[in-house]
């Protein structure tokens, strides 16, 4: 795929005609279609400040750009030389040399289980699952945490490129492992930073949840994507185009703030090849996604002062027909959270977005880290 440019009609359209004003102020409100998730998006300027006024009253932790690695903390069962008092651990990177038990071995990541599963391993999974009306099955399915790093006052863009790779490398290889249990239909891999971004533990981790059915929204995504190339021939992600809503680029990924964001300063970050399944992902994918994330993160950090965020990984499910793999693109999202949805929001399900992508993406891109 090649590199963003301004050559998709709609979306250089929108771009040229929101560019041309000299703030959001200025401008009217506008309503955009999300063509990845099939919903609408209000921009309403007038209901806040000027993009780059807008910073987290809430910072998550406080931001240390340059942290001396602390070996624990007493509270945190995270830290390294606290192992025992975790989950069973499913494997650690790098692994323990032959004949050294687990707990003795060195560590720079470990993936364990929840401790406080939504779902649980040991319950029978569904034998089927019906189409239509109320129905309950078991609540079988992983539920897993990826401690990122051994030490408490760590961030994940405080870890340089490699080993940001090596934690995306071990979602790899823990959807691999699911997705050889024939019961797992779907995998979310997902990073809470923050409490009110759904953290429960200070120190840096992230989860990821395997069940036994393919989440509506996720069938919606597809059923949307599947629309869009209908009707274009093209992959709605492979069909960005516009420079307006660009933050950066690499060899192999590009970030944006999608042009109908449902979220203030959202990111994408969108695989440059079409690829359906993160977990196709190489070592040298890894290292330059690692390092794209890093910078899209420490972006936040800086502009936002240290917001609460969420990340998320939208793959394909599991066994996928291979009709619907050329509309299929994985690409992780990142939300901060700087406002709360409301009654609109919820009855409605359209959101409303006091900023226009192309002015956050221009904040964005300017922010020098």
């Amino acid at each position: 795929m090649s590199p963003p440019t301004s050559s998709s009609p709609a979306l250089s359209a929108a771009a040229s005609s929101s560019s041309s004003s000299p703030s959001s102020s200025s401008r009217s409100s506008e309503i955009r279609r999300d063509p990845v998730f099939d919903r609408w998006v209000i921009f309403s300027p007038a209901r806040a400040r000027r993009p780059s006024d807008f910073k987290s009253h809430s910072p998550a932790s406080n931001p240390n750009p340059n942290p001396n690695p602390n070996p624990s903390k007493p509270s945190c069962p995270f830290c390294i030389g606290r192992e025992g008092e975790c989950a069973p651990e499913i494997f650690r990177l790098p692994p323990p040399p032959s004949g050294v038990a687990d707990a003795a071995a060195a560590w720079k990541i470990r993936v364990i289980e929840n401790l406080y599963p939504a779902l649980h391993r040991d319950l029978e999974p569904p034998s089927s699952v019906p189409e239509l009306g109320p129905c309950a099955i078991p609540g079988f399915g992983f539920h897993d945490v990826v401690i990122e790093t051994p030490y408490h006052s760590v961030n994940l863009w405080n870890l340089p490129a490699e080993e940001i790779g090596e934690v995306l490398l071990a979602y790899k290889e823990r959807i691999h492992q699911l997705d050889r249990h024939g019961s797992i239909k779907y995998v979310q891999v997902f990073k809470n930073h923050g409490a009110s971004a759904g953290a429960s533990m200070a120190h840096s981790h992230s989860q990821i949840v395997g069940l036994p059915v393919v989440p509506p929204s996720v069938s919606a995504r597809l059923n949307c994507t599947k629309e869009f190339f209908d009707r274009t021939g093209k992959c709605s992600l492979c069909d960005i185009r516009s420079k307006e809503i660009l933050i950066d680029e690499t060899s192999h990924f590009f970030s944006i703030v999608p042009f109908a964001a449902s979220y203030p300063f959202e990111i994408w970050i969108v695989p440059r090849e079409h690829i359906s399944y993160f977990h196709e992902l190489d070592h040298k994918k890894a290292v330059d996604l690692g390092g794209l994330l890093k910078l899209m993160l420490q972006k936040l950090s800086k502009q936002l002062n240290d917001p609460p965020f969420n990340f998320i990984i939208h793959s394909a499910p599991f066994q996928l027909p291979q009709s619907c793999l050329p509309y299929t693109h994985w690409f992780l999202q990142i939300v901060p959270q700087l406002n709360t949805p409301a009654g609109f929001e919820i009855g409605s399900e359209c959101f409303i977005n006091p900023v226009f992508p192309e002015d956050a993406a221009k904040v964005l891109r300017e922010v020098n880290c």
